[in-house]
């Protein structure tokens, strides 16, 4: 909040006027007038004097801390982007930049400025672009030494694509630096790149090593789920969750073997044995779909380890030998399909 702002605030706050705050500090109404609609600041001999007379402390009135609220940077950005909508961008820039001035350390409200600022600017055509763009990224630029995290990972993103949009692929890829190489929005925006500059198989090749990860974040996603629901013995939504994997198994072209596992173990808490049975039978039927993702035109770019033909029926032997597990499987003992299934290369 502006000193201005502040001694109107806390002159209401005490029910005095105008002409008696004058009065009382020895100046004019008009010089109150003015420090509170902003046209002047009060001499600085005057500042102790006008925060004993408003009974708040010279923190308070020059609006001193040490950072800003998430609700007042909030507030901050908002009425940037309503200026934005009603002065000349020049007029709001200045505004916004003054903003940063009284606040040069809260990263926060300069990335949120920044954003702002240049999402207009990508949106409008601006006399003079390029002098508030160069301003634009040297904020950016600063931000990228934060200690937190996400302001760097923020800052860079903008750089990158800044850079991008200026076909500036060299600086683009400098900045993706800033990301972890574990991170997907890295190589989300090499790909973008790679297609940009016309390396389509590079391109193509990212894209498909994201979805191929993908599909394993997302399983393991609602697997978590599905164990929190038998947890909680929610079956509903336990075959619900299963059967969200079966089609995710299916829809990323995973093969036949993958679209099945999951149902064995909810059959097996349920110990439903027709729907078990049938799936160890697929299972081990399907069992070289294992990898049948190996070619799969989703992922044609990508190069995969093939199995061994020995690691497949070294595979087969450990499923065996898990359905043969009497503490999971005991309940199907004396059923003969499960013992003829269970016989295999004994």
């Amino acid at each position: 909040m502006s000193i201005g702002k502040v001694i109107r605030k806390y002159r209401k706050i005490r029910n005095l006027t105008q002409e008696e705050m004058a009065v009382r500090l020895g100046v004019t109404a008009p010089a109150v007038n003015k420090w509170e609609n902003e046209n002047s600041y009060p001499d600085i001999s005057l500042l102790a004097p006008i925060a004993r007379l408003l009974n708040i402390s010279l923190d308070t009135l020059l609006s001193f801390r040490e950072n800003l609220t998430a609700e007042e940077i909030n507030e901050i950005v908002g009425e940037a982007n309503q200026k934005l909508k009603e002065i000349s961008y020049n007029e709001a820039f200045q505004w916004a930049k003054k903003q940063l001035e009284q606040y040069p350390n809260c990263e926060k409200l300069i990335l949120n400025i920044a954003i702002c600022l240049e999402a207009y600017l990508v949106v409008h055509d601006v006399p003079d672009k390029t002098e508030y763009e160069e301003y634009l990224c040297s904020l950016y630029i600063r931000l990228l030494n934060s200690e937190k995290e996400a302001i760097r990972i923020s800052a860079a993103g903008s750089l990158v694509e800044f850079y991008s949009r200026k076909k500036d692929y060299e600086k683009a890829e400098k900045y993706l630096e800033y990301y972890s190489i574990k991170n997907p929005e890295r190589k989300r925006k090499q790909a973008q790149i790679y297609a940009d500059t016309g390396r389509i198989q590079e391109a193509y090749k990212a894209y498909e090593e994201l979805l191929f990860t993908d599909y394993q974040r997302t399983s393991a996603e609602f697997h978590g789920m599905y164990l929190l629901a038998l947890r909680n013995h929610d079956m509903e939504r336990a075959h619900k969750l299963v059967k969200k994997q079966e089609e995710l198994a299916r829809c990323f072209e995973m093969g036949k073997y993958h679209e099945v596992v999951c149902g064995l173990e909810i059959a097996t808490v349920e110990q439903n044995a027709d729907v078990v049975i049938e799936i160890m039978k697929e299972m081990l039927s399907d069992i070289e779909s294992i990898e049948s993702f190996r070619h799969s035109w989703l992922y044609e770019h990508m190069e995969f380890k093939e199995m061994k033909k020995d690691s497949l029926e070294e595979f087969k032997d450990n499923l065996l030998k898990c359905f043969r597990d009497e503490e999971s499987y005991g309940f199907l003992k004396r059923d003969e399909r499960w013992e003829k299934l269970v016989e295999q290369r004994q």
